[in-house]
Protein backbone atom coordinates (compact mmCIF):
# COMPACT_ATOMS: atom_id res chain seq x y z
CA UNK A 1 0.00 0.00 0.00
CA UNK A 2 1.48 3.53 -0.71
CA UNK A 3 0.57 6.99 -0.70
CA UNK A 4 -2.05 8.68 -2.77
CA UNK A 5 -0.29 10.49 -6.07
CA UNK A 6 -3.16 13.16 -5.57
CA UNK A 7 -2.92 14.64 -2.13
CA UNK A 8 -0.07 12.83 -1.01
CA UNK A 9 -2.18 10.95 1.88
CA UNK A 10 -0.67 7.54 3.62
CA UNK A 11 -2.83 7.41 5.63
CA UNK A 12 -5.77 5.84 3.86
CA UNK A 13 -5.62 2.55 2.25
CA UNK A 14 -4.78 3.22 -1.25
CA UNK A 15 -3.66 0.10 -3.60
CA UNK A 16 0.06 1.77 -5.31
CA UNK A 17 -2.04 0.21 -8.50
CA UNK A 18 -4.80 2.43 -8.83
CA UNK A 19 -2.19 4.90 -7.19
CA UNK A 20 -4.58 7.38 -5.78
CA UNK A 21 -6.98 7.32 -2.68
CA UNK A 22 -10.95 6.66 -2.51
CA UNK A 23 -11.58 10.57 -1.63
CA UNK A 24 -9.56 12.22 -4.74
CA UNK A 25 -11.01 9.46 -7.29
CA UNK A 26 -14.35 11.03 -6.11
CA UNK A 27 -13.29 14.67 -5.87
CA UNK A 28 -11.26 14.98 -8.36
CA UNK A 29 -12.16 11.50 -10.66
CA UNK A 30 -11.27 14.20 -14.03
CA UNK A 31 -7.83 14.92 -13.04
CA UNK A 32 -6.84 11.11 -12.31
CA UNK A 33 -8.73 9.32 -14.31
CA UNK A 34 -6.32 9.53 -17.42
CA UNK A 35 -3.50 7.74 -14.82
CA UNK A 36 -5.82 5.16 -13.75
CA UNK A 37 -7.11 4.46 -17.23
CA UNK A 38 -3.64 3.59 -18.61
CA UNK A 39 -3.57 1.04 -15.69
CA UNK A 40 -6.54 -0.71 -17.60
CA UNK A 41 -5.55 -0.44 -20.85
CA UNK A 42 -2.26 -2.01 -19.82
CA UNK A 43 -4.06 -4.97 -18.40
CA UNK A 44 -6.58 -5.47 -21.59
CA UNK A 45 -3.08 -4.89 -23.69
CA UNK A 46 -1.53 -8.79 -21.93
CA UNK A 47 -4.51 -10.68 -23.15
CA UNK A 48 -4.96 -9.12 -26.25
CA UNK A 49 -8.05 -7.49 -25.87
CA UNK A 50 -9.38 -3.92 -27.09
CA UNK A 51 -8.15 -1.19 -24.98
CA UNK A 52 -11.11 0.85 -25.38
CA UNK A 53 -15.01 0.02 -26.72
CA UNK A 54 -14.42 -0.06 -30.38
CA UNK A 55 -16.35 3.03 -32.83
CA UNK A 56 -15.36 1.93 -36.68
CA UNK A 57 -17.51 4.50 -38.49
CA UNK A 58 -18.42 1.54 -40.72
CA UNK A 59 -18.06 -0.76 -38.24
CA UNK A 60 -20.81 -3.40 -37.29
CA UNK A 61 -22.82 -2.40 -33.91
CA UNK A 62 -23.38 -4.82 -31.22
CA UNK A 63 -26.46 -4.28 -29.07
CA UNK A 64 -26.13 -6.72 -26.22
CA UNK A 65 -24.66 -4.06 -23.55
CA UNK A 66 -23.83 -0.57 -22.66
CA UNK A 67 -20.68 -0.33 -24.53
CA UNK A 68 -22.68 -0.46 -27.86
CA UNK A 69 -19.44 -1.33 -30.10
CA UNK A 70 -19.03 -0.71 -33.36
CA UNK A 71 -16.61 -3.12 -34.41
CA UNK A 72 -14.80 -3.31 -37.70
CA UNK A 73 -13.80 -6.01 -40.18
CA UNK A 74 -11.62 -9.00 -38.17
CA UNK A 75 -12.27 -6.71 -35.41
CA UNK A 76 -13.27 -7.30 -31.62
CA UNK A 77 -15.67 -6.23 -29.63
CA UNK A 78 -14.54 -5.05 -25.95
CA UNK A 79 -15.98 -8.29 -24.37
CA UNK A 80 -12.95 -9.82 -26.32
CA UNK A 81 -15.99 -12.47 -27.70
CA UNK A 82 -18.16 -10.88 -30.24
CA UNK A 83 -16.20 -10.27 -33.43
CA UNK A 84 -16.94 -9.55 -37.25
CA UNK A 85 -16.07 -11.68 -39.97
CA UNK A 86 -17.14 -11.09 -43.47
CA UNK A 87 -19.39 -8.64 -42.74
CA UNK A 88 -21.34 -10.06 -39.51
CA UNK A 89 -20.93 -10.59 -35.73
CA UNK A 90 -20.02 -14.07 -34.68
CA UNK A 91 -19.67 -14.64 -31.30
CA UNK A 92 -22.38 -15.20 -28.64
CA UNK A 93 -24.82 -16.56 -30.81
CA UNK A 94 -27.13 -19.24 -29.45
CA UNK A 95 -25.13 -22.13 -30.94
CA UNK A 96 -21.93 -20.93 -30.04
CA UNK A 97 -21.37 -20.39 -26.38
CA UNK A 98 -18.16 -19.95 -24.96
CA UNK A 99 -18.64 -21.30 -21.97
CA UNK A 100 -17.10 -24.36 -18.68
CA UNK A 101 -20.33 -25.74 -16.77
CA UNK A 102 -20.45 -28.19 -14.23
CA UNK A 103 -22.73 -29.33 -11.57
CA UNK A 104 -22.93 -28.02 -8.01
CA UNK A 105 -24.08 -29.78 -4.99
CA UNK A 106 -27.10 -27.97 -3.30
CA UNK A 107 -27.08 -26.07 -1.32
CA UNK A 108 -24.17 -24.43 -3.42
CA UNK A 109 -22.09 -21.46 -2.11
CA UNK A 110 -23.80 -18.81 -4.46
CA UNK A 111 -23.89 -15.17 -3.04
CA UNK A 112 -28.14 -15.31 -3.44
CA UNK A 113 -27.86 -19.08 -1.32
CA UNK A 114 -28.73 -17.36 1.60
CA UNK A 115 -32.48 -16.81 0.30
CA UNK A 116 -32.85 -18.77 -2.52
CA UNK A 117 -35.22 -21.84 -2.65
CA UNK A 118 -32.18 -24.26 -3.15
CA UNK A 119 -30.56 -23.25 0.00
CA UNK A 120 -33.22 -22.16 2.11
CA UNK A 121 -36.59 -24.31 0.69
CA UNK A 122 -38.33 -20.53 0.34
CA UNK A 123 -41.21 -20.74 -2.58
CA UNK A 124 -41.89 -24.41 -1.59
CA UNK A 125 -43.58 -26.54 -3.42
CA UNK A 126 -43.94 -24.48 -6.45
CA UNK A 127 -40.63 -23.18 -6.87
CA UNK A 128 -38.46 -25.42 -4.29
CA UNK A 129 -38.70 -29.52 -3.84
CA UNK A 130 -38.39 -29.07 0.27
CA UNK A 131 -39.39 -26.78 3.21
CA UNK A 132 -35.60 -26.26 3.39
CA UNK A 133 -32.30 -26.71 1.74
CA UNK A 134 -32.58 -29.00 -1.21
CA UNK A 135 -30.10 -31.98 -0.22
CA UNK A 136 -29.53 -34.54 -2.63
CA UNK A 137 -30.26 -32.14 -6.14
CA UNK A 138 -27.86 -29.83 -7.90
CA UNK A 139 -27.10 -26.57 -9.62
CA UNK A 140 -26.10 -26.47 -12.94
CA UNK A 141 -23.59 -23.91 -13.16
CA UNK A 142 -22.71 -22.09 -16.46
CA UNK A 143 -19.14 -19.77 -16.33
CA UNK A 144 -19.05 -17.96 -19.31
CA UNK A 145 -15.94 -16.49 -20.61
CA UNK A 146 -16.49 -13.02 -21.93
CA UNK A 147 -17.10 -9.38 -19.96
CA UNK A 148 -17.85 -6.54 -20.76
CA UNK A 149 -15.88 -4.79 -17.41
CA UNK A 150 -12.45 -5.01 -16.66
CA UNK A 151 -12.24 -5.31 -13.12
CA UNK A 152 -8.91 -5.29 -11.38
CA UNK A 153 -9.51 -7.47 -8.76
CA UNK A 154 -11.28 -10.10 -10.76
CA UNK A 155 -11.09 -13.55 -9.51
CA UNK A 156 -11.76 -15.34 -12.51
CA UNK A 157 -9.33 -13.12 -14.09
CA UNK A 158 -7.92 -16.44 -15.83
CA UNK A 159 -10.90 -16.58 -18.19
CA UNK A 160 -10.12 -13.86 -20.58
CA UNK A 161 -7.29 -16.38 -21.84
CA UNK A 162 -9.74 -18.35 -23.00
CA UNK A 163 -12.66 -16.21 -24.44
CA UNK A 164 -11.99 -16.99 -27.84
CA UNK A 165 -10.42 -20.11 -27.94
CA UNK A 166 -13.12 -22.69 -26.19
CA UNK A 167 -15.03 -25.55 -27.95
CA UNK A 168 -18.40 -23.91 -28.55
CA UNK A 169 -21.55 -25.52 -26.77
CA UNK A 170 -24.77 -25.22 -28.51
CA UNK A 171 -27.96 -24.28 -26.17
CA UNK A 172 -29.32 -27.88 -27.30
CA UNK A 173 -26.15 -29.20 -26.10
CA UNK A 174 -26.10 -27.12 -22.53
CA UNK A 175 -29.70 -27.84 -21.76
CA UNK A 176 -28.78 -31.45 -22.09
CA UNK A 177 -26.95 -31.19 -19.05
CA UNK A 178 -30.48 -30.83 -17.15
CA UNK A 179 -31.06 -34.23 -15.50
CA UNK A 180 -34.17 -34.59 -12.90
CA UNK A 181 -31.51 -34.00 -10.45
CA UNK A 182 -31.17 -30.62 -11.25
CA UNK A 183 -32.95 -27.64 -10.20
CA UNK A 184 -31.54 -24.76 -11.05
CA UNK A 185 -29.05 -23.13 -13.92
CA UNK A 186 -27.07 -20.15 -12.61
CA UNK A 187 -25.33 -18.18 -15.40
CA UNK A 188 -22.08 -16.20 -14.32
CA UNK A 189 -18.41 -15.48 -15.39
CA UNK A 190 -17.18 -13.49 -16.88
CA UNK A 191 -20.53 -12.21 -17.35
CA UNK A 192 -23.70 -13.46 -19.06
CA UNK A 193 -24.00 -10.54 -20.73
CA UNK A 194 -22.22 -11.09 -23.90
CA UNK A 195 -23.62 -14.64 -24.74
CA UNK A 196 -27.11 -14.11 -23.00
CA UNK A 197 -28.47 -14.97 -26.81
CA UNK A 198 -26.92 -18.46 -26.22
CA UNK A 199 -28.39 -18.16 -22.07
CA UNK A 200 -31.57 -17.20 -22.72
CA UNK A 201 -32.13 -20.02 -25.35
CA UNK A 202 -30.60 -22.94 -23.52
CA UNK A 203 -33.31 -21.84 -20.47
CA UNK A 204 -36.17 -21.74 -22.79
CA UNK A 205 -35.19 -25.39 -24.11
CA UNK A 206 -34.42 -26.49 -20.44
CA UNK A 207 -37.77 -25.05 -19.29
CA UNK A 208 -39.71 -27.09 -21.84
CA UNK A 209 -37.91 -30.15 -21.16
CA UNK A 210 -38.15 -30.15 -17.40
CA UNK A 211 -41.99 -28.81 -17.57
CA UNK A 212 -44.57 -29.55 -14.31
CA UNK A 213 -40.87 -30.25 -12.10
CA UNK A 214 -38.63 -27.31 -10.19
CA UNK A 215 -36.17 -25.77 -12.41
CA UNK A 216 -34.92 -22.32 -11.54
CA UNK A 217 -33.28 -19.86 -14.11
CA UNK A 218 -30.78 -17.76 -11.83
CA UNK A 219 -28.19 -14.83 -13.12
CA UNK A 220 -25.38 -13.68 -11.41
CA UNK A 221 -24.64 -10.84 -13.81
CA UNK A 222 -22.47 -6.74 -13.48
CA UNK A 223 -25.86 -5.22 -15.02
CA UNK A 224 -24.55 -3.79 -18.25
CA UNK A 225 -27.07 -5.44 -20.38
CA UNK A 226 -29.14 -3.66 -22.94
CA UNK A 227 -32.75 -3.28 -21.37
CA UNK A 228 -34.66 -5.68 -24.14
CA UNK A 229 -32.22 -8.47 -23.10
CA UNK A 230 -33.11 -7.56 -19.55
CA UNK A 231 -36.36 -8.50 -19.93
CA UNK A 232 -36.00 -11.85 -21.53
CA UNK A 233 -33.70 -12.52 -18.39
CA UNK A 234 -36.20 -11.21 -16.12
CA UNK A 235 -39.15 -13.53 -17.88
CA UNK A 236 -37.71 -16.59 -17.55
CA UNK A 237 -36.48 -15.94 -13.74
CA UNK A 238 -39.76 -14.88 -12.59
CA UNK A 239 -41.51 -17.43 -14.33
CA UNK A 240 -39.17 -20.47 -12.94
CA UNK A 241 -38.32 -19.18 -9.14
CA UNK A 242 -34.75 -18.12 -9.69
CA UNK A 243 -33.11 -14.38 -8.71
CA UNK A 244 -31.43 -12.18 -10.55
CA UNK A 245 -28.17 -11.18 -8.51
CA UNK A 246 -26.82 -8.00 -9.53
CA UNK A 247 -22.86 -6.81 -8.44
CA UNK A 248 -23.37 -3.61 -7.79
CA UNK A 249 -19.75 -2.92 -7.41
CA UNK A 250 -19.92 0.63 -6.04
CA UNK A 251 -21.67 3.79 -6.10
CA UNK A 252 -19.78 6.68 -7.21
CA UNK A 253 -19.06 6.40 -10.60
CA UNK A 254 -15.48 7.46 -10.83
CA UNK A 255 -14.40 4.73 -8.06
CA UNK A 256 -16.35 1.98 -9.92
CA UNK A 257 -14.56 3.36 -13.07
CA UNK A 258 -11.15 3.37 -11.05
CA UNK A 259 -12.01 -0.73 -10.13
CA UNK A 260 -13.91 -1.56 -12.98
CA UNK A 261 -12.94 0.47 -15.76
CA UNK A 262 -16.49 1.48 -17.26
CA UNK A 263 -19.70 3.25 -15.83
CA UNK A 264 -22.49 1.98 -13.50
CA UNK A 265 -24.82 3.56 -14.74
CA UNK A 266 -26.94 1.27 -17.25
CA UNK A 267 -26.41 -1.09 -13.89
CA UNK A 268 -28.32 1.02 -11.63
CA UNK A 269 -30.57 2.14 -14.21
CA UNK A 270 -31.35 -1.64 -14.60
CA UNK A 271 -31.42 -2.65 -10.92
CA UNK A 272 -33.97 0.12 -10.92
CA UNK A 273 -35.99 -1.42 -13.29
CA UNK A 274 -36.11 -5.28 -12.55
CA UNK A 275 -36.85 -3.87 -9.19
CA UNK A 276 -40.54 -2.86 -10.42
CA UNK A 277 -40.65 -6.57 -11.45
CA UNK A 278 -40.45 -7.70 -7.54
CA UNK A 279 -44.67 -7.47 -7.27
CA UNK A 280 -44.99 -9.84 -9.80
CA UNK A 281 -43.52 -12.84 -7.59
CA UNK A 282 -42.71 -11.79 -4.26
CA UNK A 283 -41.52 -15.00 -3.18
CA UNK A 284 -38.85 -16.30 -2.83
CA UNK A 285 -36.70 -13.42 -4.04
CA UNK A 286 -36.68 -11.85 -7.48
CA UNK A 287 -34.01 -9.34 -6.91
CA UNK A 288 -30.80 -9.54 -5.30
CA UNK A 289 -27.91 -6.92 -4.80
CA UNK A 290 -24.02 -8.00 -3.82
CA UNK A 291 -21.24 -5.72 -3.06
CA UNK A 292 -17.29 -6.40 -2.76
CA UNK A 293 -15.77 -4.88 -0.01
CA UNK A 294 -12.38 -3.35 -1.45
CA UNK A 295 -10.48 -1.72 1.60
CA UNK A 296 -10.08 1.48 0.95
CA UNK A 297 -12.32 1.82 -1.70
CA UNK A 298 -15.57 0.45 -1.31
CA UNK A 299 -15.67 1.75 2.18
CA UNK A 300 -18.86 3.05 4.30
CA UNK A 301 -19.79 6.07 2.21
CA UNK A 302 -19.91 3.51 -0.92
CA UNK A 303 -21.92 0.80 0.89
CA UNK A 304 -24.67 3.70 2.35
CA UNK A 305 -24.92 4.92 -0.83
CA UNK A 306 -25.87 2.10 -2.65
CA UNK A 307 -27.97 0.44 0.41
CA UNK A 308 -30.01 3.66 0.32
CA UNK A 309 -30.58 3.25 -3.41
CA UNK A 310 -31.89 0.18 -2.68
CA UNK A 311 -34.10 0.81 0.49
CA UNK A 312 -35.73 3.93 -1.94
CA UNK A 313 -37.02 0.95 -4.50
CA UNK A 314 -37.92 -1.51 -1.77
CA UNK A 315 -36.11 -1.78 1.54
CA UNK A 316 -36.51 -6.05 1.41
CA UNK A 317 -34.46 -6.67 -1.21
CA UNK A 318 -31.77 -8.90 0.08
CA UNK A 319 -27.76 -7.33 0.49
CA UNK A 320 -25.10 -9.43 0.65
CA UNK A 321 -21.83 -7.59 1.74
CA UNK A 322 -18.89 -9.66 0.50
CA UNK A 323 -14.81 -9.92 1.93
CA UNK A 324 -12.70 -9.06 -0.62
CA UNK A 325 -9.34 -11.07 -0.83
CA UNK A 326 -6.06 -9.47 -2.87
CA UNK A 327 -5.52 -11.00 -6.62
CA UNK A 328 -5.08 -9.50 -10.12
CA UNK A 329 -3.92 -6.45 -10.17
CA UNK A 330 -5.14 -5.48 -6.69
CA UNK A 331 -2.83 -7.89 -4.81
CA UNK A 332 -1.06 -4.91 -2.61
CA UNK A 333 -4.54 -4.40 -0.41
CA UNK A 334 -5.45 -6.32 2.67
CA UNK A 335 -8.54 -8.77 2.87
CA UNK A 336 -11.48 -7.25 4.10
CA UNK A 337 -11.23 -7.24 7.93
CA UNK A 338 -14.20 -8.04 10.11
CA UNK A 339 -14.51 -4.60 11.49
CA UNK A 340 -14.98 -3.10 7.73
CA UNK A 341 -17.42 -6.06 7.40
CA UNK A 342 -19.66 -5.19 10.26
CA UNK A 343 -19.34 -1.64 9.51
CA UNK A 344 -20.61 -1.76 6.45
CA UNK A 345 -23.36 -3.95 7.60
CA UNK A 346 -24.56 -1.57 10.24
CA UNK A 347 -24.50 1.63 7.64
CA UNK A 348 -26.46 -0.64 4.83
CA UNK A 349 -29.24 -1.60 8.13
CA UNK A 350 -28.99 2.40 9.07
CA UNK A 351 -29.70 3.10 5.33
CA UNK A 352 -33.09 1.30 5.62
CA UNK A 353 -32.60 -2.10 4.29
CA UNK A 354 -33.63 -5.27 6.34
CA UNK A 355 -31.84 -7.88 5.00
CA UNK A 356 -28.77 -7.58 5.25
CA UNK A 357 -26.09 -10.42 4.66
CA UNK A 358 -22.18 -11.18 4.90
CA UNK A 359 -21.23 -13.65 2.61
CA UNK A 360 -17.43 -15.73 2.79
CA UNK A 361 -17.15 -15.11 6.34
CA UNK A 362 -14.24 -17.30 6.04
CA UNK A 363 -12.16 -14.79 4.28
CA UNK A 364 -12.26 -11.63 6.54
CA UNK A 365 -9.55 -10.84 7.93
Amino acid sequence: MGICNYCENSARTISNTIGFCADCIRAHFDLVWPEIKRIHQRSRRAYNLPETPPDAPDGIACSLCIHGCKIPENGTGFCGLRQVKNGRIIGGRPHEGNLYSYHDPLPTNCVGDFVCPGGTGCGYPKFAVSRGAEYGYRNLAVFYHACGFNCLYCQNHHFKTKTSSLKKTSAKQLARSVDKKTNCICYFGGDPTPQILHAVKTSKIALKEAEGRVLRICWETNGSVQPPYLAMMADVSLASGGSIKFDLKAWDNGIHHALCGVTNTRTLENFQTLAQWIGQRPDPPFLIASTLLVPGYVDEPEVKEIAGFISDLDPDIPYSLLAFYPQFYLKDLPTTSRSHALRCKAAAERAGLRNVHIGNVHLLA
